[in-house]
C-alpha cells in the first residue's frame, strides 16, 4: 500500500464526507492505493456514525473509536499502530489542510528521500489570538530542538516514511514535537514544504490558551528527557555538587571568621544570627536533595525495561 492518512478528530461530522471525497479524488487522479483511519477522539456529535456509513461505501476507511475524548497524541498513536502504508500522512479534519499536498508530501518521502516532511503554514487564516503565540512557540521549539529548518512544529499536515511511526511513542501532548521525537529516534532527515491554509468551513477551533502553555512544559520535559533521560545523576547530581559545595565553603568561612575573632578579642554577633549561615545551610540541603535527586533517578532508569531499547536501522 503507498499511503495511510491518519486524520485524528473530534466533533468535525459536518467535514468527514467532503474531506473524504476530496482525498479519494486525489488518490485516484495520481494512482494511489491508500487507506483513511478516522480516529473518532470521544465526539459527542454524530461523528462516528458518519464515518461508519463511508466505511461501508468504501474498503479504504478504517475507524477507531475512543470511549471519551483522550487528544490528538493518543488518536495519533492508535493511528499509526494500524497504519499499512509506506508512507503515512496525518492531517486534522477541519478542511483546513488541502489533500491536494498528499502527492508532492509523497514524492518528497519516496523520491528525496526524506524521514519527515512537516508543513508549513506560511500564510494562516487564524486570529492574531492564535498566530502571535503560535510564532512565539515555533521560535522556542526551533531554538531547543535544533531543528532550524521548520516553521510549523504543530501543523497538522505531515508526511512519514513508515519506519518512523512505528518507531517513535507520541504520548501526552507531544504532538507538537514530533519531528523533535523523529529526530531523538534517530530520523534525521526531516524537510519541509509550504502547504495552503484554508479557513475553517464547519465547526469550532480546539485551541485554546492553555495548549500553549503546556506545550511550552511538554517541551521543557521533552528536552530533559532526550538530553538527561538515561542519565539523570549527571545533571541533578552536577548541580547538587555545586551547590553543596558553595554552601560549605560560605559555611565554612562563616565559621573560620567567627573562630578567628574569638582568638584575638574580637566582638562579633553569634553564627546563627547572621542570615547568611542560613543561607549556606539551606544550600547545602538542597543541593543534597539535588544529589540525592538524581541518584534516585539513576536507580530507576537502570531497572526500567526500556533502558537498552536502542534505535538501529539495519543489521548484516
Amino acid at each position: 500500500m503507498d499511503i495511510s492518512v491518519v486524520i485524528p478528530l473530534y466533533n468535525e461530522e459536518e467535514s468527514l464526507p467532503e474531506l473524504y471525497a476530496w482525498i479519494e479524488r486525489v488518490m485516484t487522479e495520481h494512482g494511489f492505493t491508500f487507506e483513511v483511519i478516522f480516529v473518532n477522539d470521544g465526539s459527542t456529535d454524530n461523528s462516528w456514525k458518519v464515518i461508519t456509513e463511508l466505511s461501508k461505501k468504501s474498503e479504504c476507511v478504517h475507524g477507531i473509536r475512543f470511549r471519551r475524548n483522550y487528544g490528538k497524541s493518543p488518536a495519533l498513536y492508535c493511528g499509526f499502530e494500524q497504519a499499512q502504508g509506506d508512507v503515512v500522512i496525518t492531517m486534522d479534519a477541519d478542511l483546513q489542510d488541502s489533500p491536494d499536498e498528499i502527492p508532492e508530501l509523497y514524492r518528497m518521502i519516496t523520491e528525496d528521500g526524506y524521514d519527515l516532511v512537516s508543513g508549513y503554514k506560511q500564510k494562516r487564516y487564524d486570529p492574531l489570538s492564535k498566530t502571535i503565540p503560535t510564532k512565539l512557540f515555533n521560535a522556542t521549539a526551533r531554538k531547543i530542538s535544533g531543528i532550524k529548518n521548520l516553521h510549523d512544529f504543530n501543523c497538522g499536515l505531515k508526511a512519514y516514511r513508515k519506519e518512523v511511526v512505528k518507531n517513535i511513542e507520541v504520548y501526552g501532548e507531544m504532538h507538537r514535537y514530533i519531528p523533535y521525537l523523529a529526530k531523538n529516534a534517530g530520523f534525521n532527515r526531516i524537510g519541509e514544504k509550504v502547504v495552503q491554509h484554508q479557513a475553517r468551513k464547519y465547526g469550532t477551533s480546539k485551541f485554546g490558551l492553555n495548549r500553549f502553555f503546556n506545550g511550552y512544559l511538554d517541551l521543557i520535559t521533552l528536552w530533559f528527557l532526550s538530553g538527561f533521560g538515561r542519565k539523570p545523576m549527571h545533571v541533578f547530581g552536577f548541580l547538587g555538587s555545586i551547590m553543596f559545595f558553595i554552601g560549605f565553603i560560605s559555611a565554612f568561612i562563616i565559621g573560620a571568621d567567627k573562630v578567628y575573632a574569638l582568638a584575638n578579642g574580637i566582638p562579633q554577633r553569634l553564627v546563627t544570627s547572621s542570615p547568611y549561615f542560613y543561607i549556606s545551610l539551606t544550600m547545602m540541603i538542597i543541593g543534597t536533595q539535588l544529589f540525592l535527586t538524581g541518584f534516585l533517578g539513576d536507580l530507576i532508569s537502570r531497572t526500567a525495561n526500556t533502558r537498552n531499547d536502542y534505535q538501529i536501522s539495519e543489521k548484516v
